[in-house]
């Protein structure tokens, strides 16, 4: 219910048409799930009211804004960018003039747009197969089944110490099916997917990388690292999460690992677009978000940094600098405390986002979804935990709190005898 009425809101307040659409689907989808909580059996009443909140939070709405052609902004320069990557090698465009003709994001967010140059946009099924938004989501759905299932089903018999079978494998991952499923129906993530669906694959390639690393693959970790670094650079923290994960469980050489590969992936997918249009790139990707473009940024919600960045060229450095202790004191965190699983690097990731999103010159409520997506994820998905000592055991050592205890009595040793020297007789 309450979801029912947070979505509901949405056509009464929000300036946005795509907002109040799915504002009118999803409430409706939210109060047919809370119906089936009450009519469906128990045991039934959980996966069913699951399902019919994402045929009507998800499903429906997405159906009607991308047949309609509706949708946030950054669908349009998503796709956009894709077309100026497949004609031109770079998804940047050299002289934009308003704030619709710029493009915020590395050049592999144009990936997402490759999918409308190819199928056009001639009659709904074409439009529906190169939807920018759809492929973000399948993007965040197949991280998000990577990060619950385990990376590698082995084959075994299913008795074999050691060896699991691929059924007990399966099996034992699908608990974290359905409290994710919910977190897809619920509006975090719904909204979101509907009306722009930007932010999601970024969501899930972090939560996967962080998965991957806990499961001591540092190669594989590197790779998802390298592509969420190349689509928005916000995924830069998670590299030194994920190397500060994978040397305090796996060691030095993994870590070391992991950072290769993924300044290399990084440096693959990124270089070639920076190579061919380096301006436009600064002034587009970094400049503009920070708010020292050409073009002020839409991202204005009242923030900390915002508000201190409205202050004037003395405010906007100030927000900088508090954003750099933020970082600095997060960095310092990772070497003093290192994560030792993926929940405790998801929470500190989503710590060190969450202050960034907060401190910035420029932000929006919106950006905060990712670090909730990060704290959420890992929990909901049951990944796996590193055994923690009990509380007692992990209090500091503080001389008030060590019991004095008196010198036990010693019982005294018995002496051994010492043997007798022997007598010399004197020869004869």
């Amino acid at each position: 219910m309450l979801a029912a009425g947070w979505a509901g809101a949405f056509p009464l307040v929000s300036g946005l048409g795509p907002h109040r659409s799915w504002g009118l689907c999803a409430a409706a989808g939210y109060l047919a799930a809370a119906v089936a909580v009450l009519v469906l059996p128990r045991r039934w009443a959980r996966g069913g009211s699951v399902a019919v909140a994402l045929l009507g939070a998800v499903l429906v709405p997405l159906f009607v804004l991308v047949v309609g052609g509706q949708g946030q902004s950054e669908v349009s320069v998503i796709e956009r960018s894709g077309e100026l990557l497949l004609r031109h090698g770079t998804p940047y465009l050299a002289e934009p003039r308003t704030v619709a003709e710029y493009t915020p994001y590395l050049p592999g967010m144009a990936l997402f747009g490759l999918p409308r140059a190819l199928f056009g946009t001639d009659g709904w099924p074409a439009r529906v197969a190169g939807d920018a938004r759809l492929w973000c989501a399948a993007a965040f759905l197949g991280c998000l089944a990577a990060a619950v299932l385990p990376t590698r089903l082995r084959r075994g018999r299913p008795g074999r110490p050691g060896r699991p079978g691929r059924a007990a494998t399966v099996t034992a991952a699908l608990p974290g099916v359905l409290p994710v499923a919910a977190l897809v129906a619920s509006p975090v993530v719904a909204l979101p997917l509907c009306v722009s669906g930007v932010d999601l694959p970024l969501a899930g390639l972090c939560v996967l990388a962080l998965a991957l690393a806990g499961r001591a693959r540092p190669v594989a970790a590197g790779w998802a690292l390298a592509l969420a670094c190349a689509l928005k650079w916000t995924a830069w923290p998670a590299v030194a999460v994920a190397v500060a994960l994978l040397a305090a469980t796996s060691g030095r050489r993994a870590a070391l690992r992991a950072a290769g590969t993924a300044a290399a992936g990084t440096a693959a997918l990124v270089l070639p677009s920076a190579l061919r249009s380096p301006g436009p790139l600064l002034q587009q990707v970094f400049a503009f978000p920070t708010g020292r473009g050409d073009l002020p940024t839409p991202a204005s919600s009242p923030l900390p940094g915002r508000l201190l960045a409205d202050l004037g060229p003395a405010g906007w450095y100030a927000a900088l600098a508090l954003l750099l202790l933020a970082g600095a004191a997060v960095a310092r965190s990772l070497v003093r405390r290192p994560p030792q699983d993926t929940r405790a690097a998801a929470d500190r990731l989503a710590l060190g986002l969450a202050l960034a999103f907060l401190l910035a010159p420029a932000g929006r409520f919106g950006y905060l979804a990712l670090p909730a997506l990060l704290l959420l994820l890992p929990r909901l998905a049951h990944l796996p935990r590193a055994p923690r000592p009990p509380l007692l055991a992990r209090l500091p050592r503080l001389p008030l709190l060590r019991r004095t205890q008196a010198p036990r009595p010693q019982a005294p040793r018995p002496h051994a005898p010492r043997p007798h020297a022997p007598q010399v007789v004197p020869a004869p």
